[in-house]
Formats: C-alpha cells, sequence, structure tokens
C-alpha cells in the first residue's frame, strides 16, 4: 500500500513555518507568498501548533480582532496531530476525515518534521493511481498489454 512518504518524494519536504511570537498579519503574507492554506507553528525545532485559513476566519475575523495586533500564538491550533512517514495513505485519509483537518505534518522517529501532506495531496495521489488503473486494465481488455 502507497504511504505518507511517497507523496512527500513526489512533492518534496518543503514546510512553511512561522515562530509562534509573530503576527497573525505576518502569518498571513507568508501564506500568501507561499501559495499554502497552512503554516506550521515552530518553536525550537519542535512543532507547537498549526496555523490555518480556517484560524483566521474563526479566530481573529469572526471576532474581529486586529491581524497586525494578535499573535499566533493566541490564536493557532495547539493540538497538532502529527503521522510517520510509513502511514498508509487510506490511515492518513481516516485521520484528516475523523479529525476534520486539511494538514497532516510528517515527523521522524526522532519527532522532527519531514513534511506534510494535504487533503489535496492525497486526493491528486488517488486520481493518479485510478488513471492508471484504468488505463492498465483497458491495455488488458483490448490486448494491448
Amino acid at each position: 500500500m502507497p504511504t505518507v512518504l511517497d507523496i512527500l518524494i513526489r512533492k518534496g519536504n518543503e514546510i512553511h513555518c512561522i515562530h509562534p511570537a509573530a503576527t497573525v498579519m505576518e502569518a498571513v503574507q507568508s501564506m500568501n507568498i507561499h501559495r499554502v492554506g497552512a503554516l506550521v507553528v515552530m518553536k525550537d525545532d519542535s512543532v507547537v501548533g498549526m496555523f490555518t485559513e480556517r484560524d483566521v476566519l474563526r479566530r481573529v475575523l469572526a471576532e474581529q480582532r486586529l491581524p497586525q495586533d494578535v499573535t499566533i500564538a493566541d490564536v493557532m491550533t495547539a493540538d497538532v496531530i502529527c503521522c510517520p512517514p510509513d502511514t498508509d495513505l487510506a490511515d492518513a485519509s481516516q485521520i484528516m476525515t475523523s479529525r476534520r483537518i486539511r494538514h497532516l505534518p510528517v515527523c521522524g522517529n526522532d519527532g522532527r518534521i519531514i513534511g506534510m501532506v494535504s487533503i489535496g495531496d492525497l486526493n491528486a495521489f488517488y486520481a493518479s493511481h485510478q488513471e492508471q488503473t484504468i488505463h492498465y486494465l483497458q491495455d488488458y481488455i483490448y490486448g494491448r498489454a
């Protein structure tokens, strides 16, 4: 079965991070520059939270707080779910669905983050896999295999 590591090998392991003392405005600007929907909140090489577009909407804008005055530590999601690189994609999908999250950090045995997968990454992987299967089956049916 394919694993989270298979996705990281394909897409790379670039991680966009921010410090908990940064402002929401700095985070939003970073998210826009990098065209991502989430940042990993890091302090001293440790994952301490996630900051997502959803956090901006629910904990900043909906509460009428000023993005330039609010720190990430005040509004981040602190309960971060991580998975090891050998996590089966079906298990990663189940975690994301049951926890209602769109981004899943991948951490090694030492606890250090090595990448992040999104629900979009999983969907793209599944779509590509299905296309390959369909092509193989068509070749088999029509005797081209």
